[in-house]
């Protein structure tokens, strides 16, 4: 049974619902004082995460969509990209606004001194590109350069969850759970890798 177009609405809507759901969770941690010892960097950690999150559900669109034969599904991909973007934008807003205080000489210092926080800076600029260029009319203008800027999500997954792994100093558990999903779902684009490496060889 294919997914209609009022079974997509309402899908939006529940990936819309589960954003200001998450937000509201986060706010209420925060006025309850319940984020932790250090509660900046469990701010930080906590709106990082849910933009890995949602990175990794934007990619579980097209091998779901292609297994159950659900076209209409992929147009679910460009809503969840957009909110990981946002999620990320929030994550970093919240490192330089209470960790950093605005100093962005320091953050720039930060960035090329710690390895973690480059792969982070990497993702971000990655995430924006995708988004400023997930406006139909730059698709229709780009073209086939579109289709291989967006590739570049596989790379933005594999760093943001390496960032993660490398941010976590102690209980690395949930991080390796994330590794394995971020590999799973990068082997599910197997083809696309050996005819890269094909090109490469070519060359």
């Amino acid at each position: 049974m294919k997914i209609s177009t009022n079974a997509l609405l309402l899908i939006k809507s529940l990936i819309h619902l589960a954003s200001l759901c998450t937000f509201l969770y986060l706010w209420y941690l925060i006025d309850q004082d319940l984020l932790g010892a250090d509660p900046v960097k469990d701010m930080i950690h906590f709106l990082g995460k849910t933009g890995l999150n949602y990175l990794l559900l934007t990619l579980t669109i097209t091998p779901l969509a292609k297994r159950f034969r659900q076209p209409l599904l992929m147009r679910t991909r460009r809503l969840l990209g957009l909110y990981c973007f946002f999620w990320t934008c929030l994550h970093l807003t919240t490192f330089l606004w209470l960790e950093l205080n605005w100093e962005f000489s320091l953050f720039i210092d930060e960035v090329i001194k710690r390895p973690y926080l480059s792969l982070g800076a990497v993702t971000w600029v990655i995430l924006l590109l995708l988004s400023i260029t997930s406006i139909t009319a730059l698709k229709k203008k780009m073209k086939k350069a579109w289709f291989t800027l967006h590739r570049f999500v596989y790379l933005a997954v594999l760093l943001a969850t390496i960032h993660y792994y490398w941010a976590v100093k102690s209980g690395l558990t949930e991080p390796i759970i994330y590794f394995i999903i971020c590999l799973l779902l990068l082997s599910t684009r197997r083809s696309y890798f050996k005819s890269l490496l094909l090109s490469f060889k070519k060359r």
